[in-house]
């Protein structure tokens, strides 16, 4: 729920109490943020150490935020927050070039046994066939639900590329070559999203639409938060088959 207090940009930034009452307003942003990554993350990740690196994000989007272009505070500060948290965990090897590389080998081998089979396939299957543990198996596919699409596989990988392209989605500058990227890519997201199987689409459309947490989601659907998360897991995969199929991304 947004907040109800004065907007960011009537506030005046030279006044003392400015700083403090942005970050104050929107600390609930950041314990948001970092609980639906979270729910991704295995036990081993201290959620702790997230929620502070959440919360640095925050003041770096209070101290930077110019109130006279024309964005809203918070979406640039949920950018920032985060933009935060993912690089933290990329800090830690959670979200390397290795796990993604994994993560991209388990969604090619899902898609192969599925066409081959002509049914969905579990996590056994899926296992044999690569010749690793079901608990690889597992924790590679919490790592693919962190961030669906990151800068590296839309080409963005140097630091300059990926302030420019946040930059444009939080300012909406007139670049026609990231407009062009983006637009396809938004296309294409929106055709597999509605080439998925009914329930998948109702999850997506839930969680990052209308922003329920996967046990709000559940309820919605008179489904379990745990059975939420496969469907979650299996609309991702196809989403981002669909777009390296596409050439949208690397891979």
């Amino acid at each position: 729920m947004a907040p109800a207090q004065t907007p960011a940009k009537q506030l005046d930034k030279n006044n003392t109490g400015y700083r403090d009452q942005l970050i104050s307003e929107y600390l609930p942003y950041v314990k948001r943020i970092v609980h639906r990554i979270a729910v991704h993350l295995p036990s081993t990740i201290d959620i702790d150490d997230l929620m502070n690196v959440g919360v640095i994000g925050l003041i770096q989007a209070v101290d930077r935020y110019d109130p006279k272009r024309d964005n809203k505070f918070m979406t640039y500060a949920v950018f920032r927050i985060k933009g935060a948290v993912l690089s933290e965990l990329r800090s830690r090897d959670f979200l390397s070039r290795s796990n993604r590389r994994k993560i991209r080998d388990l969604e090619n081998t899902y898609l192969k046994l599925e066409q081959k089979l002509g049914r969905e396939v579990d996590d056994v299957e899926i296992a044999q066939e690569m010749g690793v543990s079901v608990e690889q198996v597992y924790r590679t596919k919490q790592m693919s639900n962190i961030s669906f699409i990151s800068f590296e596989e839309l080409g963005y990988s140097s630091r300059d590329e990926k302030e420019k392209l946040m930059s444009y989605l939080v300012d909406n500058d007139d670049d026609a070559l990231t407009l062009t990227r983006l637009k396809e890519v938004k296309e294409a997201v929106a055709r597999a999203i509605e080439q998925l199987p009914e329930k998948e689409r109702l999850v997506i459309s839930l969680y990052y639409l209308d922003e329920l947490t996967m046990k709000e989601t559940g309820k919605v659907l008179s489904i379990t938060e745990s059975r939420v998360s496969q469907i979650h897991s299996q609309a991702v995969r196809r989403l981002r088959a669909k777009l390296r199929k596409e050439k949208l991304i690397d891979g």
